[in-house]
């Protein structure tokens, strides 16, 4: 009996232990083995086939990148698939690897939340998730409760810093994503904590004070946030710290003076772009770990300290953008104890406010020295010989400096140079052919200075990608060797007097991107080998080029922007060019271009044409206003557009008319009455709602403006009324018709048809009907707006913008004084006569106080001399010296005018402000040194010259170009007709200026 009733007991008792055996291993075994294959199914791609052995046929523990412990039974305690290419969603599964210690899943594309699951796993020790593209909130890790290591950086994570991480982390990192909010405070117990790196987010306010608790911190990273308020006092207990990057935010007030006193193990110390100020401390001797210091774009002002050459270890030293000054030979003693650094490798101390000569010690500075920039500033004198000793140098940067004599030969023995900036400087002389000994030179810059002579032979230079020589002296011809530079990308030689032609070698210049060719002297026909440069983006080759334009450029797909104007290019436009999908601007003007207008692709955009200065052209979209094309249109040498002009015939009579040559009748209007009706007194008074004064825009001496809408479109349209009673107004309307019979421009207001009629009460009616301007003149968009808060966007004005204002109205006068039959003086060029369109392209209008001189002696039109009589009653402020005192109108008077323009469009201040109360001398006297201090805060802001603004980095091409805009206006402005410049080559420099800036954007 009792053994068969202990049997069955035991029969179950071994039943027991059998299914907890297997349950054990269901929960164990399997569960290792079936949480990587849910894994694998979230895989969506694995182009490295890093899961190909995740089968049944081996062991799990075989699996590539599963690490089980030696253990039995076997357990997964990691998983390695870092930068496996792996695409898909973590799996929640990896939740149920109990005994999992490291996980890394780092620089894949992983989408998709952190599963919640991974919070649960108590024995985790590492988790790496960095460089994929999770998204949501980061989970609760505070579970976890083994974990040391936490990457999270990299991702596209969202929501608020909080404190769901386990105390004994040590290294936690979030840098580049998306979170928000403060930094919380009890994001300090986690006081083991030796790296802390949460850059590039979005979070505000300060370091907390609570921070002093990090007894053990050694790398703290918060740049590229929104802190703000003074430097954190927190970090001045963290005696362990080694690098410290809290750059790129809005920490503003002086550093402590005990900075580096406090941390005597730091290595990196990088403040840049914030808003800190006063003197660098001096305690920078007292620490002998540094090695990198970034301070650049501050505000921090003084004397650089000698002590810095008891930074022995120091390769790295930025103080850039700032407002560090050297006087007096004292203050560049830090030169002298910076030799002592012997590890030096970097040193920049671009943009500041240093003066003098460069001292001889900087060739004492360490052989080791990689780069070295001293660029914009005002370091005067010849080029500094002594650097000839840094052998090791792959870029030195000189640029925008006072530099004078010419360039040393020595230049040549820096064999390693990579990078050579001198331009904006006063260098003369020859470039030095020693030039072409630097093989591995990628960037040559040596534009705006007084460089003479010819180009050497710079085919050695085989890894060259950009030579700019630009605005210098240079002469002779284009060495064909620079086209066989496999590596050039571009190439600037524009405002230079390169003769000769265009070598068909160009056509090796596979790579090449940007051409700028503008403004020399180079003649012969456009090569068609230009076409075998597939890869061009921008040409610009303003010249005495002649022949027809290569129908081959139509297959370069690449082509945004094409500049041919001012050439004497004949024949067609080619249908071709209108196959470029990405040609953005086409400029075409003042060439002998003949025959029908395309109308494909960019030729449908008629503001991104510039056809002006082409007599032959006919037909094109209609917004071109040109004549429809015919035999008579095609052969005649003056095409006259129905928008540009009042024909000859009406101003005839118009001017017969108020002389009393002939009886009053009604006009015939037979070239406008093609494309609108004939306008009478009584259709004005409907379009304006009887003049009244809701549709009145603007009121001159002579005349008043309404808005209204005319045609079958209803277009809207500006009616110029003249108040004849007024003395002079009949005389204003004779010198602007004059004017507009013989003009056609796209940068003059394009008139669409004139009244002359009777009035309701029988007296003499006269006005002229222009396009409407949408965006107003420049005069109100300077300043009407300006102090109203609700309409700040709409006085908003870009450098690209006000550049591009201003190379308009240089056009419009160009062709005024050197394109037309006769000269054309405007007499009354002001902000107010400047008319925006919707696409802020300026156009000149307002002709009533024109001069029209058949040449140089003839006396102006409709007046007995040549004084400049009606120009005296013209606006203060913008009329030219020589007028005020009665001397002769000329082209140089209009000069003046665009010039005081020019300045109000930068600097947004009226000549009659008390700033200008002594002249143009407030402007003279500021140039170039403090202009960036007077120019309108706009630009200050947009250049990062703003100190209620972080100081972003200062766009060099920006800054480069706003002096040299605002040095034009100088030259346009000087005192005696002679001495100033003609429209001429203020367009053309202008144009220069322009397209720079846009490459450089």
């Amino acid at each position: 009996m009792k053994t068969t009733s202990v049997g069955p007991l035991l029969l179950v008792l071994m039943l027991c232990c059998a299914v907890q055996s297997i349950c054990s291993s269901f929960s164990g075994n399997e569960t290792d083995r079936f949480s990587p294959f849910e894994f694998k199914k979230a895989i969506s791609l694995d182009p490295q086939q890093a899961l190909i052995s995740w089968n049944d046929s081996t062991h799990f523990c075989s699996w590539k990148g599963v690490s089980c412990r030696k253990k039995a039974p076997p357990r997964v305690i990691s998983l390695d698939l870092t930068n496996r290419g792996l695409v898909g969603q973590i799996s929640p599964s990896l939740g149920n690897l109990t005994f999992l210690k490291f996980l890394y899943l780092d620089t894949n594309s992983f989408t998709g939340e952190i599963p919640l699951s991974l919070g649960h796993l108590h024995r985790l020790q590492i988790l790496h998730l960095s460089n994929n593209t999770l998204e949501g909130k980061i989970p609760d890790f505070t579970n976890c409760s083994n974990l040391k290591t936490l990457l999270l950086n990299g991702n596209q994570l969202v929501g608020q810093w909080n404190s769901n991480f386990p105390h004994q982390l040590e290294g936690l990192a979030l840098a580049y994503n998306n979170l928000t909010g403060a930094i919380p405070t009890s994001a300090a117990n986690i006081t083991g904590l030796r790296v802390l790196s949460f850059m590039s987010n979005n979070i505000k306010g300060n370091i907390p004070n609570e921070f002093s608790k990090f007894a053990r911190m050694e790398y703290l990273t918060a740049s590229g946030n929104m802190l703000a308020g003074r430097f954190p006092q927190a970090i001045l207990n963290l005696s362990t710290l080694i690098d410290l990057y809290i750059g790129f935010n809005y920490l503003n007030g002086e550093l402590p003076s005990s900075l580096l006193d406090s941390l005597p193990s730091i290595q990196t110390l990088a403040l840049g772009h914030n808003l800190f100020q006063g003197q660098m401390p001096r305690s920078l001797g007292n620490t002998s770990e540094l090695r990198l210091l970034d301070i650049s774009n501050n505000n921090f002002t003084g004397v650089v300290p000698s002590s810095i050459g008891k930074l022995a270890k120091l390769y790295l030293l930025n103080t850039e953008i700032n407002q560090l000054q050297v006087q007096t030979k004292e203050d560049w003693e830090f030169m002298n104890s910076l030799s002592n650094c012997s590890g030096l490798q970097l040193l920049s101390m671009a943009y500041n406010r240093l003066e003098g000569h460069l001292p001889s010690s900087s060739g004492n500075l360490s052989i080791h020295l990689r780069r070295l920039s001293f660029s914009g500033n005002q370091i005067s004198g010849i080029f500094p010989s002594s650097i000839e000793h840094l052998s090791n140098l792959n870029a030195l940067s000189l640029y925008s400096n006072e530099l004078t004599g010419s360039l040393p030969g020595w230049l040549g023995n820096l064999n390693k140079l990579q990078k050579l900036g001198l331009q904006n400087n006063y260098l003369t002389g020859f470039i030095p052919s020693s030039i072409s000994n630097l093989s591995q030179l990628a960037v040559l810059g040596l534009f705006s200075n007084k460089l003479e002579g010819s180009i050497p032979n710079l085919g050695n230079l085989r890894m060259l990608q950009l030579l700019a020589i630009e605005d210098n002296h240079i002469h002779g011809s284009i060495p064909k060797e620079i086209f066989s530079i496999p590596s050039i990308i571009g190439i600037d030689l524009s405002f230079n007097n390169l003769d000769g032609q265009l070598p068909t070698d160009i056509g090796n210049a596979k790579q090449l991107t940007y051409l700028v060719l503008s403004s020399n002297k180079l003649f012969g026909d456009i090569p068609s080998s230009l076409v075998s440069c597939e890869s061009l983006e921008y040409i610009g080759l303003a010249n005495n080029f002649s022949g027809g334009i290569p129908a081959s450029l139509g297959s370069i797909g690449s082509l945004i922007a094409i500049n041919f104007s001012h050439n004497n290019l004949t024949g067609p436009i080619p249908a071709s060019l209108g196959n470029l999908q990405f040609l953005e601007q086409l400029d075409l003007s003042f060439n002998h271009l003949k025959g029908e207008m395309p109308l494909k692709g960019i030729f449908k955009n008629a503001t991104a044409l510039r056809i002006d200065g082409n007599q032959g052209l006919c037909g094109g979209p209609p917004e071109l206003h040109l004549q429809a094309c015919s035999v008579t249109a095609l052969v005649s040498s003056k095409v006259v557009p129905i928008s540009s002009m009042v024909s000859i015939s009406m101003v005839v009579l118009i001017v017969f008319i108020w002389r009393g040559k002939q009886k009053r009748k009604s006009l015939s209007l037979p070239s406008f009455a093609k494309h609108f009706p004939k306008i009478s007194y009584n259709v004005l008074v409907r379009a304006t709602a009887g003049f009244s004064a809701s549709n009145l825009i603007g009121k001159g001496r002579y005349s008043s403006v309404y808005i209204g809408k005319l045609f079958e479109d209803n277009n809207m349209v500006a009616i110029k009324v003249f108040n004849l009673e007024t003395r002079g107004a009949q005389k204003s309307f004779i010198a602007e018709c004059n004017t507009l019979r013989n003009v056609r421009h796209g940068n003059l207001v394009p008139i669409l048809t004139a009244c002359a009629s009777i009035d309701s009460k029988g007296n003499d009616f006269k006005a002229l009907v222009y396009q409407f301007m949408e965006r107003g003149d420049l005069h109100a968009l300077l300043h009407s707006t300006q102090n109203d808060e609700s309409d700040s966007y709409l006085n908003h004005i870009t450098l690209a913008q006000r550049i591009s204002i201003v190379v308009d109205v240089s056009d419009a006068l160009e062709y005024l004084h050197h394109n037309n039959q006769g000269t054309i003086v405007h007499c009354d060029i002001k902000p107010s006569n400047i008319l925006l369109d919707d696409d802020m392209i300026a156009h000149v209008g307002d002709f009533g106080l024109a001069r029209f001189k058949t040449d140089s002696s003839a006396p102006s039109l409709g007046d007995s001399n040549s004084t400049c009589s009606l120009a005296i009653k013209g606006t203060v402020g913008y009329i030219a010296p020589e007028c005020s005192e009665g001397g002769q109108v000329s082209p140089a008077s209009d000069v003046f005018s665009f010039g005081v323009v020019l300045l109000e469009t930068f600097i947004r201040r009226r000549p009659t402000d008390d700033m200008f109360k002594d002249g143009l001398k407030y402007t003279q006297m500021n140039f170039p040194d403090r202009i960036l201090e007077i120019v309108d805060p706009q630009l200050q802001q947009e250049l990062g010259l703003f100190q209620e603004t972080p100081m972003a980095v200062v766009k060099e091409k920006g800054v480069h170009c706003l002096c040299c805009a605002l040095n034009i206006g100088l030259c346009c402005t000087r005192p005696t007709p002679s001495e100033r410049i003609s429209m001429h080559e203020a367009a053309a420099k202008l144009h220069g200026i322009r397209d720079a800036y846009l490459r450089g954007n």
